[in-house]
């Protein structure tokens, strides 16, 4: 499922510039099975494959190097399966965010291109997001920012009065995120990781 979620939402990657890459610790005549499947679920049957790439990581050599390996969760044989793990590496090839869930609990893509809004406009425009932040709500000046000048870099600057009168929730408008609207960037990488087809919810 989470792989046909993955094709599903290539066009909202795309528009952020962002690049999907899955690793599987299965060889790839399985994969060409799996992505059958998937199309069929999908609802594009006449396609010929994903529209991302799927290394086949038999060796495990990859999810060691990463720490995808859930030690609790292991299959037929009794070796680790694959965590459900997501990793954004940016241009400069830095990690920007990574997430680790259980072999057995499936990821919420809702929430990862949430997060690359969030690791977007801390980039491109020094602010960041409070909690269950969502696309268009109001975002907050970072410190490095001075006031002054956040006041003309984003629109209806506010600072919340708090009790310790300390200025640090300094909230403006969300502005337009960088490759949304405008030309796409330079692409980023999800690297993520995908147990065997023996127990792929």
């Amino acid at each position: 499922t989470e792989l046909g979620m993955c094709e599903q939402l290539v066009p909202e990657f795309l528009k952020r510039g962002v690049k999907m890459i899955a690793v599987s610790c299965d060889p790839v005549e399985d994969h060409n099975k799996w992505i059958e499947d998937i199309l069929h679920r999908e609802d594009k049957k006449d396609a010929t494959g994903l529209r991302f790439p799927i290394i086949a990581d038999e060796k495990r050599e990859i999810v060691t190097m990463l720490g995808m390996l859930d030690p609790k969760e292991k299959d037929a044989a009794g070796l680790p399966l694959p965590a459900r793990a997501l990793i954004l590496i940016d241009p400069e090839k830095k990690v920007r965010f990574s997430i680790l869930y259980p072999a057995t609990t499936g990821r919420n893509f809702s929430e990862v291109l949430r997060a690359v809004d969030s690791v977007m406009l801390t980039a491109n425009h020094k602010l960041a997001t409070p909690a269950n932040w969502k696309q268009g709500d109001r975002c907050v000046v970072t410190p490095m920012v001075p006031s002054d000048e956040a006041k003309t870099l984003f629109k209806n600057f506010n600072i919340e009065q708090l009790p310790s009168n300390k200025e640090y929730l300094r909230l403006v408008d969300c502005p337009p995120i960088k490759g949304m609207e405008e030309e796409t960037p330079p692409p980023a990488v999800v690297i993520e990781s995908q147990q065997q087809k023996e127990s792929c919810c």
